[in-house]
């Protein structure tokens, strides 16, 4: 059974016959681009479940690609960065990123990111209770998965949507930084917390009108983040 279409991009066809093998044999149909120009094309064109984004490419880079693919999509897109070049992954994840996998990887550590990215996506998109939630100007249709300030609709990735769906399902309550690591990422990144403020920072650039005095997303210093009772 095939289990969804992931765009393998990178300028080196070796490489994107080496990933879509290990890709193919776990049951996924796989589409390549060899540039950004052509991965941003496919994706407005064609319907594609994960896109796996080298950083270094021609014409359009790695990071360029994702910011023009978030305009208009919210296709959940892991960074392939190079070893140890913690900037590379910092900066794919401000631009859009839902996660990133650091060369050299493994067929195990490859399919397990994809596996995880997509269970996200699917939980984002599988909200099926007509419910509308308000928390003062921020608005959320379950139902649609879409998300609303002040009336105008904002796009959000898959990951940064689950993230918010953390918040207004545990409204009032203070989530430690392990639980929503654990509850969004999964088990495997307790430990991981740059990429969970990295997509904090993300969100509230998003969703606050001064991200620096945040009333949707707040720091309890030493303890967490919640979304307050607006009447606190």
């Amino acid at each position: 059974m095939e289990k969804g279409t992931i765009l393998i991009v990178d300028d080196e066809p070796r490489y994107i016959q080496l990933i879509a093998a290990n890709l193919v044999v776990d049951g996924f149909s796989v589409v390549d681009a060899l540039d950004g120009e052509k991965a941003v094309e496919i994706v407005s064109e064609e319907d594609i479940d994960l896109v796996l984004l080298d950083v270094m490419m021609p014409k359009l880079d790695g990071f360029e690609t994702c910011r023009r693919i978030r305009g208009f999509s919210q296709v959940p897109i892991i960074m392939v960065t190079a070893k140890g070049d913690e900037s590379d992954r910092v900066q794919g994840l401000n631009v859009g990123a839902d996660d990133y996998i650091v060369k050299p990887f493994s067929a195990s550590e490859l399919l397990a990111r994809v596996r995880a990215v997509l269970r996200r996506s699917m939980f984002s998109r599988d909200v099926s209770q007509p419910v509308i939630f308000n928390h003062g100007d921020l608005k959320i249709d379950f139902a649609r998965a879409e998300v609303f300030l002040q009336d105008e609709k904002i796009l959000l990735s898959a990951t940064e949507y689950r993230l918010l769906l953390q918040f207004s399902h545990n409204k009032g309550r203070i989530l430690t930084t392990e639980e929503l690591l654990s509850s969004v990422w999964g088990d495997g990144y307790k430990n991981d917390k740059e990429i969970l403020w990295v997509t904090i920072s993300r969100l509230r650039s998003k969703l606050e009108q001064d991200p620096s005095k945040p009333v949707h997303i707040v720091t309890r210093t030493g303890m967490g983040y919640t979304m307050p009772n607006l009447t606190e």
